[in-house]
């Protein structure tokens, strides 16, 4: 048994699961493209600051992206869950994307990096545009298909829909490849509040799909991280043909993945970074068509992944960090930015109890011996 802390100040026991689901490295799926965002790893042992650059263990992030190709999972690297913009910033996304391209070619796996601003804070239209081409050069240069990620700066300096069909409009005739467009909701980035030009949703689903109809040659797909899945349902019945939908919610995605009889999301998802193995294998028993199979293996996922992602959403980060060391995936519990103090003891408790009890962690024991170690760290006896 191990005691776990209560939401109410109390503590309780919890006895840990003995066997873990086990699942063999596997090929791709083939009936959905899913990428998995991925996070960094942080030097421990670096002398850093809460505002200073990002120490990244870079042997440990690539044996993480590995392991997430080994199950058949394409990388969506550089985006939210890696920290961005919340601990690394682009001098550091720059070094990740790279030798993260390298890495999949060695290992024959797909990614996809995210594309943004974040070397500046603010701008003109055209300043917004060359940071967004600057990064973009890095991203095609390394190999990887581009995520044009929403701007804090374009939220900023812009003063309605005109801005943003002007300046997605010039990033995609500049593009060599289609690229996936990101619709980032505030709930994962409060600066990112009015985003295409307006607060209202369906005003701003109307100039999304405005950029997109401009040039489909140059859109391989769109993903919609707003957590509201009638939206996206909605969005992805009018993208142009070829266009593809990579849900981002985190919230809904056994049923945006399934579909229904006009369609289906793809997925590129930051659950999926700690849910990996099982989720690639969900996936592939949905390429058999036996959705009841597919709804079986992720539809008890479900919970986890709305306790990490609870408001403040955009902290999920720190529980999806948890659980790769818990896992065993890293050696410790250290963020970039200091992140790992982002949460309560309580919500990360039943993040492993809720991990734990789906069978995630490889060896159970370790996942235990870990919590208990961190668990008397804040003064509660086991």
């Amino acid at each position: 048994m191990i005691r776990l802390p209560g939401t109410g100040g109390g503590v309780r026991e919890y006895a840990p699961r003995a066997e873990p689901l086990a699942f063999a490295p596997a090929a791709p799926p083939a009936s959905r493209t899913v990428f998995s965002a991925a996070h960094v790893v942080a030097d421990p042992y670096a002398d850093t600051t809460p505002d200073g650059p990002a120490a990244v263990d870079w042997d440990a992030t690539l044996a993480f992206r590995r392991h997430l190709w080994s199950h058949g999972l394409g990388v969506a690297e550089a985006m939210d869950t890696a920290q961005r913009g919340m601990g690394l910033d682009w001098a550091g996304a720059a070094e990740l994307i790279r030798r993260s391209a390298a890495e999949a070619r060695a290992a024959g796996g797909r990614i996809a990096c995210g594309v943004g601003t974040d070397q500046i804070t603010g701008g003109t239209p055209a300043e917004i545009r060359a940071a967004y081409e600057e990064q973009l050069a890095v991203a095609e240069e390394a190999g990887a298909r581009a995520v044009l990620m929403a701007s804090r700066a374009l939220a900023a300096a812009a003063t309605g829909p005109d801005d943003y069909l002007d300046v997605y409009g010039h990033l995609l005739r500049q593009a060599g490849e289609p690229v996936i467009l990101h619709w980032l909701g505030p709930m994962f980035d409060p600066a990112l509040e009015g985003y295409w030009g307006s607060a209202d949703l369906d005003e701003a689903t109307e100039t999304f799909l405005d950029v997109i109809a401009a040039h489909p040659d140059k859109v391989d797909g769109v993903k919609v991280s707003l957590l509201d899945a009638r939206r996206e349902v909605a969005l992805r019945r009018r993208l142009p043909e070829g266009v593809r939908c990579y849900t981002g919610d985190d919230f809904h995605y056994p049923e945006l993945i399934e579909g229904d009889d006009q369609g289906f999301s793809h997925a590129l998802l930051g659950i999926f970074d700690p849910l990996g193995p099982l989720a690639a294998q969900a996936v592939r028993t949905l390429d058999t068509g036996d959705t009841a199979a597919f709804r079986k293996l992720l539809d008890p996922t479900v919970a986890l992944s709305r306790h990490l992602f609870h408001p403040p959403t955009r902290f999920y980060k720190t529980g999806v960090v948890l659980l790769a060391w818990l896992a065993g995936h890293q050696d410790h519990f250290t963020m970039v930015g200091g992140l790992q103090s982002a949460r309560s003891l309580p919500h990360l408790a039943r993040a492993y109890e809720l991990a734990d009890g789906l069978g995630l962690f490889p060896d159970p024991s370790l996942a235990e011996s870990r919590m208990r170690s961190l668990l008397t760290v804040h003064g509660v006896p086991q």
